[in-house]
């Protein structure tokens, strides 16, 4: 794949299951031969709800929950097909959401 790059974006609501497909993904494409930069943490978006915790009446009562998104960008600069190939094949887990870009 001649002057190629490839992006990654990686979206997780769990910090440690992204960080670990990433090490992965890191670590295959450096066993096949391209070079890497990243993982570069993004901002994490946070969800705030509150929610009523009676059916009715006292508006005191009240629980918060919160939603938080991890995301990393990783660069593989200069890949070859047996990068590509070992990219497709690699298994990351279900809570992981997986964007790739060719440039």
């Amino acid at each position: 794949m001649a002057n190629q790059n490839i992006r990654i974006r990686l979206k997780a609501f769990d910090h440690r299951l992204i960080d670990n497909s990433a090490r992965e993904i890191v670590e295959t494409a450096k066993r096949t031969g391209a070079t890497v930069r990243g993982p570069v943490p993004l901002p994490t978006k946070m969800e705030r709800f509150t929610v009523l915790v009676s059916p009715h009446g006292d508006k005191d009562a009240r629980d918060q929950y919160e939603l938080r998104t991890h995301k990393r960008l990783m660069d593989i600069l200069d890949p070859t097909d047996k990068t590509v190939d070992a990219l497709m094949k690699l298994e990351l887990p279900a809570g992981v959401d997986v964007q790739i870009k060719l440039n």
